[in-house]
């Protein structure tokens, strides 16, 4: 059935949000790289010009400029999109805002394959695994646009790096009127005992579907929804490892070094147990409307419930076992 809810990209419940932040905030300073417009950066910049900055198609200047006015006591939010935050200006990002601990809060755009139409050379695939790996750096990937405005606040209201993935997909505004955002828990958005399936980001919405559908063949798939990708929620990983025995994570990045990863060495660590990693297989993406790549490259949900029974039938608890 079509899905009437509001839909939203995360990009655009940000700009709210920080926009909001502002109001309610006059330590809160805005930067971006000439792209205020598209990471919706530019709602802040119209109510407080005099705490944004543009600082043209410059990212390293402008994460070395971030961090400068952080140890002046200010909270710094940087912007651009995550080809260019993570990329561009990584070494910035290690030397001048994770080395130092900096009160930076780089909030990236147009992340993963459903940047859809810019192609390959903008759909960044490997920002997550790139930024988790940095001391001090904690990295968000909210799911849908109510729990980015509570990400944003959360992030601002933490000392410290972090790193929020936001895309450009417009998604269902999925989450219940009660959803709270906590930084390093994973969400519990459906029981289930035969299966858990991981998502982050706008997979997670595919994954809250795919259980729907494997309930209709007698599959209780419990979801988790890992907004909080570092530092991993251990706790609620053990749990599912204990109790399901079979995990598959799913995300729009690199099965390298992202969620999959992040999920694989946690759970081998506490409770051993088959984890199936849906992503990118080391490839890069294509040009095309980012709902299509997600089918295109088994992202959604009639992949991932095929992945999930595929998985129980290897273990001899398929619907049919």
């Amino acid at each position: 059935m079509p899905d009437d809810r509001p839909r939203v990209a995360t990009r655009e419940a940000y700009g709210k949000a920080l926009a909001a932040l502002g109001a309610e905030r006059s330590d809160i300073v805005v930067l971006d790289a000439d792209l205020s417009g598209s990471t919706k950066t530019k709602q802040f910049a119209t109510a407080f010009p005099d705490r944004f900055f543009n600082m043209g198609v410059a990212e390293a200047n402008m994460i070395g400029t971030a961090a400068g006015l952080s140890f002046s006591g200010l909270t710094v939010f940087a912007s651009s999109f995550a080809m260019f935050a993570a990329g561009k200006a990584f070494e910035q990002v290690r030397q001048e805002v994770a080395l130092p601990r900096a009160n930076v809060k780089i909030c990236a755009t147009h992340a993963g394959i459903t940047t859809g139409e810019d192609g390959a050379s903008h759909q960044v695939l490997e920002d997550i695994a790139i930024m988790r790996v940095l001391p001090e750096m904690r990295v968000i990937v909210p799911a849908d646009g109510l729990e980015t405005e509570q990400a944003i606040a959360a992030v601002a209201a933490v000392d410290g790096p972090c790193y929020v993935r936001l895309s450009r997909l417009k998604v269902p505004m999925f989450l219940p009127a009660d959803y709270r955002f906590e930084l390093g828990k994973a969400a519990l958005l459906r029981q289930g005992k035969d299966v858990t399936l991981v998502g982050t980001g706008v997979t997670t919405y595919q994954c809250v579907l795919a259980a729907e559908q494997l309930a209709s063949a007698g599959i209780r798939a419990r979801v988790l929804n890992m907004a909080t990708v570092k530092p991993i929620d251990t706790d609620a990983l053990l749990a599912a490892a204990r109790q399901t025995g079979a995990i598959v994570t799913v995300e729009e990045h690199q099965r390298i070094g992202g969620l999959g990863s992040a999920v694989a060495e946690t759970v081998s660590e506490l409770h051993p147990c088959p984890v199936v990693r849906l992503g990118m297989n080391d490839r890069f993406g294509e040009s095309g409307p980012g709902d299509k790549l997600l089918e295109h490259f088994g992202l959604s949900a009639p992949s991932i419930a095929r992945a999930a029974t595929d998985l129980l039938t290897r273990l001899g608890r398929g619907p049919d076992a």
